[in-house]
């Protein structure tokens, strides 16, 4: 049983963060919910590959016995589980939609406007309504650099608040991985691979930054996450799952892509929450649509592995 149930004492708050009926009553009944964050459809693929990526998703959490909760900002509303026209709402406007993370929040939901949740929003909601699991495709972190810049992603903070496991292709290959690891270490963040005892970096399985903590049994994982919260713990935890071997691009080419739009989002003075879809996007235009392509299956590599994990977690005594 989810130890917290939507909005429990909060009625004032229900104007503002709402759940979809369906989402509401998974949660009263302890069935397993998987978090789906928005900025992926708004910013992170064009029309109309945002779209079906993310009713594909949506229906895979379905197949594996889960109910997607798909977050995003609705015209006033912080919305736990969307209905199929504002998905597509979503990715037809595109990068239209107010990117929204922690900060953004009060604003973007004051002027009525939509917005797409980043991983620290949707770690946000998914913690305020009981939601334990949400999948990604990779979390953000310590962008390179952030010794002079200090540019570190809220994602890493919220989730050092939010009892949620987020199961991600590790971080975003454009940050500083080593430094980002640290960073959870200070927060207190367990990390802990799913079938790998590396950190992986999103497009590709491997880093060379070993991790402490590596399960291969979905069960176990399940309870040592049953005892993280039994712990009354604040944390959440960071499952770290590669990519599939047969989707994985070759390493080299990857590398001078990522290293080339590093080097023009310098040269054009770029930052905040303009940075990362700049570095996605043009790399997607130097690989010739490859890390697109591989960013989809690792999405849908998260997506599998967080709903058959929520559903173990659902099974679990309470």
């Amino acid at each position: 049983m989810y130890s917290k149930p939507f909005c429990r004492g909060r009625e004032k708050r229900d104007d503002m963060l709402y759940c979809s009926e369906e989402v509401r009553e998974a949660l009263a009944e302890g069935r397993a919910v998987v978090a789906l964050e928005s900025t992926i459809i708004s910013h992170g693929m064009p029309w109309p590959q945002n779209a079906e990526t993310a009713f594909a998703l949506e229906a895979l959490v379905r197949e594996q016995g889960a109910v997607p909760a798909t977050v995003a900002l609705t015209g006033g509303q912080l919305k736990v589980g969307l209905q199929a026209d504002e998905i597509e709402r979503l990715a037809r406007k595109g990068q239209e939609v107010v990117k929204c993370s922690l900060r953004d929040l009060a604003v973007v939901l004051q002027r009525g406007q939509w917005g797409a949740t980043t991983v620290a929003a949707t770690l946000f909601a998914a913690g305020a309504v009981g939601i334990r699991f949400f999948a990604t495709g990779g979390i953000g972190g310590v962008h390179r650099g952030a010794e002079r810049s200090m540019d570190v992603s809220a994602d890493l903070p919220q989730l050092a608040r939010s009892q949620v496991a987020l199961v991600s292709a590790g971080a975003k290959a454009v940050l500083d991985l080593a430094r980002t690891l640290e960073y959870l270490e200070t927060l207190g963040v367990p990390v802990i691979g799913y079938g790998t005892k590396e950190f992986p970096a999103f497009y590709t399985r491997s880093s060379g930054l070993p991790l402490l903590y590596r399960y291969d049994v979905l069960r176990d994982l399940a309870k040592a996450l049953k005892k993280q919260w039994s712990l009354s713990l604040p944390q959440g935890v960071l499952i770290a799952n590669p990519i599939p071997k047969e989707y994985e691009p070759e390493a080299a080419p990857l590398q001078a892509a990522v290293e080339r739009a590093l080097e023009e989002a310098f040269a054009q003075g770029l930052g905040g929450k303009e940075l990362t879809p700049f570095l996605l996007e043009r790399i997607r235009q130097l690989t010739g649509g490859l890390s697109l392509s591989a960013n989809i299956r690792l999405v849908e590599n998260n997506v599998r592995l967080a709903s058959r994990l929520a559903v173990e977690y659902a099974g679990l005594p309470a």
